[in-house]
């Protein structure tokens, strides 16, 4: 049984109705034949087995079904975890599966579960012994499900019973909204199941637009890029409403109508996704476009192949013109035929900005930084308006903060950067418009200061010690054991601006906060390029710092520096000595330096680095150490920003002057806070990943 998508949209609280969370990833169902030797047999909806592919999950349905002496059917996700056992997204599972046409067969090896683990998060019970349930209404066939789970409990993490709320969905779309979910699962209690058919009874309520497409064809690849530059994707129209056969409560199955142009996707791919993905496009060449009506430009650039391969895809939204916005590749499915891609459904009116999961500034990230509540956004607007008022009179001042404090600041006219010919005003008004994405970073750290009251060009120095006295409202602490009388922490508006005023350009805060200071929960390998090195090469070094901490399953969080740089965050969990952590940055980078020794290198003497190579430098982990943090203003010559990336930009390629003062705020309504992720990260476990490395 399928849920069905689009409008109307389900509501969020109603009686008959439960809510769980839906999952990314393979729809798997699955046949325990329960005793004292089980079998065991995994089929993903459209009929192809993987139990050959999930070797751990079958092993703990044979250990599960020893427990009882009957068949059993369920229905359940198939979903990739994180080092700490998190449900992730598809693009994770692709590790695991393999996905072949006719004519070709992957030589590559499945990896092993040690390396990318998965689950089976079970949601139905279809069959238990000679009772077929799937005319049995949901809330009995969840109550049989539940029943069998307590008498006979999932043995490991391995197996996973989804969580069910009924009646009202608030509290589970916020935490979806919160941890970033696909989105929500909208079904109704008295639903039976209807095997093989999409029903209006089960409704998808998305937070994120990730869709299917038909790969129709590919672009000749640009720069360093080898094989191709983007796919090209395609969809099936769907039938005009009147002429849609329709049952009650289902909506037909997908006919396969004429192909239509959907776009391209270029980014999200790795180098070894563009390999693996040439060896499954060249069998399928072919001098006939698949598209019914193609644009005349896209003939002349495009290599067609049969559609046979479906792509999954994130992106920001379709246009009018039903093209993709934003597009990022996130993997291909072999469980989904290409016949039934059809073209996903239109958003509701007015609410497109939904589907982005609160990415624009009104969005999630107010929320704990520190200014949130009703007007908050205009609070911050009107500090903007006096900061300009200002400036453009030339004067001194005192701007008044949305909570009803004041700061006093001057010179806002002065060029802090002769590039653009940007002032210390533009830098105030850059940190008032990103203040609810860098506060959180910032909250409860100690800060140092690169104060550089001339602007770029100018002299700098650094200040650790807090100016004498500071204005009421801004936060100073003393340090136990610290030669430094007392020092800024961060975490609010005035502290921030405060800053800008004294000329701190750049925030830097410690990887350590004040209720944990001997204990970082972050560390980072920071990529330092010598002279004559070029950002394509920090890219190559970024990819195989993320390649090491893959293998050993733990996650990696880039931003760039903001300068020149790149730097490669892990968090880490409580409790964890600094020592420790900047021990596994050390293995990690000394790893990418001896595969990699004509690029990277760990040499501390500068003189003793050749040019045309990347510094993986570790040693900025030691405790008072600081690095510019994700959001920050650099000093470089471009006004850049410390602008935290995904692996899919990465891959894709980007410069650091794409991300400055005057651009960051947009993109960060476009894409989202990219490093709240970090935040809510249990953390690297580097035992774990030190014994992987073993």
């Amino acid at each position: 049984m399928l849920a069905v998508g689009g409008d109307p949209e389900p509501p969020l609280e109603g009686t008959g109705l439960v809510y769980e969370p839906k999952y990314d990833g393979i729809r798997a169902l699955v046949e325990v034949a329960g005793g004292a030797t089980p079998r065991v047999g995994i089929w993903s909806r459209n009929g192809n087995e993987k139990s050959g592919q999930f070797p751990d999950i079958v092993a703990a349905l044979v250990e599960w079904g020893r427990a009882f002496d009957a068949v059993v059917v369920l229905d359940g996700e198939i979903v990739a975890l994180d080092a700490a056992g998190r449900p992730q997204g598809f693009q994770r599972l692709q590790h695991r599966i393999h996905v072949s046409v006719p004519g070709y067969r992957s030589s590559k090896a499945i990896l092993p579960p040690a390396e990318q683990p998965a689950a089976l998060v079970v949601f139905d019970l279809l069959r238990f012994g000679d009772l077929d349930l799937r005319d049995s209404p949901l809330g009995e066939r969840r109550q049989a499900l539940e029943h069998l789970v307590d008498v006979h409990p999932f043995a490991s993490g391995t197996l996973r019973l989804t969580e069910q709320h009924g009646d009202s969905g608030h509290a589970l779309y916020a935490r979806a909204k919160e941890e970033g979910w696909e989105g929500l699962l909208v079904k109704q209690v008295r639903s039976p199941y209807r095997a093989g058919k999409r029903s209006a009874e089960w409704r998808k309520l998305k937070l994120q637009n990730v869709d299917e497409f038909v790969v129709c064809g590919y672009t000749d690849p640009q720069g360093t890029r080898a094989r191709f530059g983007a796919l090209v994707l395609g969809v099936h129209e769907a039938a005009p409403r009147a002429t849609r056969p329709r049952t009650r409560g289902t909506r037909a199955a997908p006919q396969g109508g004429p192909l239509r142009y959907a776009g391209d996707v270029g980014t999200g791919f790795s180098h070894a996704e563009i390999e693996r993905l040439w060896t499954l496009l060249a069998p399928l060449a072919t001098t006939t476009c698949p598209l019914a009506d193609p644009p005349a430009s896209l003939e002349r650039r495009a290599h067609w192949v049969r559609p046979a391969l479906v792509a999954q895809v994130r992106y920001a939204e379709m246009t009018d013109e039903g093209r993709l916005r934003h597009p990022a590749y996130l993997g291909l499915r072999d469980d989904k035929d290409a016949e039934e891609v059809q073209e996903p459904a239109p958003p509701r009116p007015g609410d497109s900005t939904r589907a982005k999961a609160g990415a624009g500034v009104q969005g999630a990230g107010l929320q704990g930084a520190g200014v949130r509540g009703p007007g908050t956004q205009a609070g911050l607007d009107a500090v903007i308006e006096q900061l300009t008022a200002l400036e453009h009179a030339r004067k001194n001042g005192r701007v008044t903060l949305p909570d009803g404090d004041t700061l006093d600041v001057t010179n806002l006219h002065k060029v802090f950067w002769p590039e653009g010919r940007r002032t210390k005003g533009d830098l105030l008004r850059y940190y008032t418009r990103i203040s609810p994405f860098i506060l959180p970073v910032v909250d409860n750290r100690p800060l140092v200061m690169k104060r550089m009251p001339d602007g770029v060009t100018g002299e700098a120095f650094y200040q650790h010690r807090a100016p004498e006295p500071v204005p009421p409202g801004v936060r100073i602490e003393t340090l136990p054991d610290d030669d430094v009388p007392a020092r800024l922490v961060g975490g609010s508006l005035k502290t921030l601006l405060y800053m800008a005023q004294l000329a701190s350009i750049s925030m830097d805060p410690w990887f350590s906060r004040m209720d944990a200071l001997d204990a970082p929960d972050q560390v980072a390998i920071d990529l330092d390029p010598q002279p004559g090195a070029t950002f394509g090469q920090i890219l190559d070094v970024a990819r195989w710092v993320r390649d090491v901490l893959e293998r050993v399953g733990v996650g990696g969080y880039p931003k760039t520096s903001g300068s020149e740089g790149l730097h490669v965050f892990v968090p880490l969990p409580p409790g964890t000595p600094y020592q420790a952590g900047m021990l596994f940055c050390q293995i990690v980078a000394t790893m990418v330096a001896s595969q990699h020794p004509k690029v990277a290198t760990v040499q501390r003497m500068v003189g003793k680095r050749k040019d045309g190579t990347i510094y993986v430098d570790y040693l900025q982990n030691i405790q008072g150490k600081t690095l510019a943090c994700a959001y920050s203003a650099r000093a470089s010559a471009f006004a850049g920003v410390s602008a935290p990336l995904t692996w899919e930009d990465v891959d894709a390629g980007v410069a650091p002057q794409d991300f400055t003062i005057a651009t960051m705020h947009a993109r960060v309504g476009r894409v989202g806070d990219l490093w709240a992720d970090l935040r809510v990260d249990p953390g690297a476990d580097l035992l774990g990943a030190m014994e992987r490395l073993r």
